[in-house]
């Protein structure tokens, strides 16, 4: 299973843009971008993304990449277990 990986243009302002746009280019993932992702509270203080619709916070862009792979990998193994 493809991840989905779903970005805020409203939280671009954070440079989720550049992480946004170098997932992109990966053919093993989904990457949207919405107007809203309804999740205001958290968009306005942090970088954050939605991966297979579960919130991924971090405090830099950096780290959210980091944490975007790690939770890719947790599903990942999840699924393994699960048989998938």
């Amino acid at each position: 299973m493809r991840p989905i990986i779903e970005f805020c243009t409203n939280n671009m302002h954070h440079g989720t843009h550049v992480l946004f746009q170098k997932l992109e280019q990966n053919p093993d993932y989904d990457v949207i971008e919405y107007g809203c992702l309804g999740n205001c509270g958290e968009c306005y203080l942090a970088p954050y993304a939605l991966v297979n619709g579960e919130i991924v916070p971090a405090a830099t862009v950096e780290e959210l990449e980091v944490a975007i792979d790690n939770k890719i990998k947790e599903i990942e193994a999840m699924l393994d277990l699960l048989g998938d």
